[in-house]
């Protein structure tokens, strides 16, 4: 018999799979993912340039444009997942079967991660060389580790998500809607948050993990100002990711109960 850790493994593996091949073998998502977006950075680059704003506030909207694809992924390729997952019938086999639902939900999170990095690299490469973005980074390994914890705190609140408006039935279409535009205003997508909102504002905003990854990271690349110091916020999305990733796991749990003794969680419209 399979260990759990296998069966985890197994099954992370089996659900990453179709989400990387996805991206060699759809190549309109160049067009779609990379020009288009390149195109939203331009009026917002040309805009700052016209008020002769300094060259870093340039590169503050490319970074933007490029983490703001994570968190499109967190929200349609996590959140609303599972209840797509319901609707074409294949729930039913994920609460079934051996596999942990933690594992299944652990390979959404990698092969969508896997994927918008492609995305997030080829923003950022056409940004820099179109619009000469100055980098300066302090220290590559803070960049590093700022990426890769704001990374694991996205998908952690994406597996929440997945279970929470999964939960919520048909209000996940909306709920996803909801969370899209506000969130672009709070992590300061085309504008540092330390400079526009009050203090107070800009630390409650720090809850979303964007928010303290972008501000951390143009720091560090742009040398900034920023809400709270760079290793402030390190430490917070650490907390974060912790937080987020033990909320999904209870309620994973707590999903996987009420499908075994109610019966009605893969019910369509319910």
């Amino acid at each position: 018999m399979p260990t759990s850790f296998r069966l985890f493994l197994d099954a992370a593996l089996a659900r990453t799979y179709p989400r990387v091949a996805w991206l060699f073998r759809s190549r309109t998502w160049v067009i779609q993912e990379t020009v288009l977006p390149v195109l939203g950075v331009a009026a917002f680059a040309y805009s700052y340039r016209a008020m002769d704003a300094p060259a870093e506030y340039t590169g503050l909207v490319v970074l933007g444009a490029a983490m703001t694809t994570f968190w499109m992924n967190v929200l349609w390729g996590m959140g609303a997942q599972l209840y797509w997952e319901r609707d074409s019938g294949n729930l039913e086999l994920y609460v079934m079967s051996p596999a942990p639902m933690m594992g299944i939900l652990t390979g959404m999170a990698l092969g969508g991660m896997t994927t918008t990095v492609v995305r997030a690299a080829a923003i950022t490469t056409t940004g820099v060389l179109m619009f000469d973005v100055p980098l300066r980074p302090s220290s590559w390994w803070e960049l590093g580790v700022v990426f890769g914890l704001t990374l694991t705190a996205l998908y952690g609140l994406g597996m929440v998500f997945a279970s929470v408006f999964l939960l919520w039935g048909r209000e996940a279409w909306h709920l996803v809607n909801l969370f899209q535009e506000p969130v672009y205003l709070l992590t300061g997508t085309n504008f540092p948050v330390s400079a526009i909102f009050p203090k107070a504002v800009a630390a409650a905003a720090c809850l979303i993990p964007l928010t303290a990854g972008m501000d951390a990271m143009r720091q560090i690349l742009f040398h900034t100002p920023g809400i709270f110091g760079v290793y402030e916020e390190m430490a917070l999305l650490a907390g974060l990711s912790v937080v987020f990733l033990v909320a999904a796991r209870h309620l994973l749990r707590y999903l996987e109960r009420r499908a075994k003794e109610q019966g009605k969680l893969t019910v369509r419209w319910q």
